[in-house]
Formats: C-alpha cells, sequence, structure tokens
C-alpha cells in the first residue's frame, strides 16, 4: 500500500503534463489502454492464468475506475496535484462507511463523527479552491467516491480472482467505455478514422504512463485482496507527500495556508478511524 500511493504522483504529474496536448477523456483511454498491454505481457511472461469473476462486479469495478482516472485527471487541468488529492482524501473516510453498509464491517458511531469532521476538512480546502477553479474542484470528490466504490468491489472480486487478472479486466472495461463514448462523439486526437495515427503524438510518454499506472494498480488491488479496506485507509496518506514534492518540482506548485489547514482536518479524522480500528480489533 505504502509503496503504491508513493508511485501515485508520478502518474499524476505525467497526465497532467499531457493536459495541454489531450482532453483528460482521452488521457485516460491511453493510460488504462497501455496499463492494459502491461498486464497482459506480464501474464504471458509468467505463465499465468488469466481469471474471470463475476461480470456484473467485473463491469462495476472498469466503471468506477474510469470515472475515478477521468475525474482526477480533469481536476489536473486546473487544479495543483497537491490540492486535487487534498480532497481526494476523503476516500479513505468514505470508504469506512461503504465498508460498514456493503462488507459488513463493524462501524460505531465515533468512527461516523470522525467521517463527519473529516468532510469538513474537505469543505475547508474547496471552498477557496471553488473561487479560482471554480466546478473542478468537486472532480476530485467524485473521483475518492468511485475509488471508495472500486476498492469495496475489489474486495469482493479477491475471493475469485487474482490481482494481475482484475486489474487487466478493469483496464479492459475501463478503456472500453471511454473508448466507445469518444468513438461515438469522434473526438479522439492521435488516432481517427480518416487521419490514421497521429505518430508526432506524445506515445512515449504516454506507454512509460501506462506501465506506472499498471504496477500501482496491481499494488492497490494486492493490498486491497489481502487486508480489510478500512484497515489500509490510513497509508494512503502518505501520498500528500509525494504529490506536494512531485507538483513543487515539476510544476512549481504549493498548497496554500487553507489547503494545509483542511487537509490536516483529514488526516486527524482518518488516522482517528484507524485508531478505532485498531481498538476494535484489540478487543475481539
Amino acid at each position: 500500500m505504502i509503496a503504491a500511493v508513493l508511485l501515485v504522483p508520478i502518474s499524476d504529474a505525467m497526465s497532467k503534463s499531457l493536459t495541454g496536448l489531450l482532453s483528460p477523456f482521452e488521457i485516460a483511454f491511453w493510460r488504462f489502454a497501455f496499463q492494459m498491454v502491461m498486464l497482459g505481457l506480464f501474464i504471458v511472461v509468467m505463465r499465468r492464468r488469466l481469471a474471470r469473476g463475476p461480470w456484473g462486479l467485473m463491469l462495476l469495478g472498469g466503471a468506477t475506475m474510469a470515472i475515478v482516472l477521468s475525474s482526477l485527471i480533469g481536476a489536473f487541468v486546473t487544479m495543483p496535484i497537491a490540492t486535487a488529492i487534498a480532497i481526494f482524501f476523503v476516500e479513505p473516510l468514505i470508504l469506512t462507511v461503504l465498508s460498514g453498509l456493503l462488507l459488513g464491517e463493524k462501524t460505531g458511531w465515533r468512527r461516523y463523527v470522525a467521517v463527519a469532521v473529516g468532510l469538513v476538512g474537505a469543505v475547508v480546502v474547496i471552498r477557496p479552491s471553488w473561487d479560482i477553479f471554480g466546478w473542478a474542484s468537486i472532480l476530485p470528490l467524485i473521483a475518492a467516491t468511485g475509488f471508495a466504490s472500486n476498492a469495496i468491489v475489489m474486495r469482493k472480486l479477491g475471493r475469485h480472482m487474482d490481482a494481475i487478472s482484475m486489474q487487466f479486466w478493469f483496464s479492459l472495461v475501463a478503456m472500453a467505455l471511454i473508448g466507445v463514448g469518444f468513438a461515438l462523439l469522434g473526438q479522439f486526437q492521435l488516432v481517427s478514422f480518416s487521419g490514421g495515427i497521429d505518430t508526432s503524438g506524445p506515445w512515449g510518454l504516454l506507454v512509460f504512463m501506462g506501465m506506472f499506472s499498471g504496477l500501482t494498480f496491481f499494488l492497490f488491488a494486492e493490498a486491497f485482496r489481502r487486508t480489510p479496506a478500512s484497515t489500509l485507509a490510513p497509508f494512503q496518506y502518505i501520498e500528500i507527500i509525494g504529490a506536494t514534492i512531485v507538483g513543487y518540482i515539476v510544476f512549481g506548485d504549493f498548497p496554500d495556508l487553507w489547503t494545509w489547514v483542511g487537509t490536516a482536518i483529514i488526516l486527524a479524522s482518518g488516522l482517528y478511524v484507524f485508531h478505532r480500528e485498531r481498538r476494535v480489533a484489540r478487543s475481539a
């Protein structure tokens, strides 16, 4: 889990650097496409079996991943990476609620209060961002809800399939959903029926981004498959460190005071949830 969250900002930086050339949906499409290719090559080289779970869950998993990546990249168009990730950090709190509602994991009233406090922290981050970035400030919240839902799907699919197979199918479904939408609208920039393939496009960066994404989501899937979702939630907060460093080095962005205040509230809420999880586990 720690390795995954430290790799995420690198992929995010590559996605943000491409927003000046491609639309968020096309970036997400190619990211999923090359991620799927990398995972497929790994399956072939390692002679692993491509497992398959219930189609409903696999379709839901792919759809939620399409929502996550498209929303985050859409936010990166106008927002600093660290600010978008700070808002996205409500995801572990949403995951705590969904774990209780959908997985039957015990969640007491104290943790629900912590979730409410964490959402207040998100509002602290969003409010000044709203004045600057407008509706883009909501996109990380949409991504957070999608990622929390995807984590629930991974927990359920973990009974039927391994992490590599899971992420392969998620990537295929997400790519197909975004691709069908783009094909109907005719808005692909790098590939078209009339002009063919644009060989001058940023293909090298797209392939590299797909490799990083494949590795990252494989690590996420392995973590959620092996461990209760609510237990893993606090480790995702390490991502803010990488996001801040990468955002500052690559784009010169640094979070303002209110972003740090809101992030601190969200972190404190998440850490309290983690503390309650450990106490409940010891009591049990």
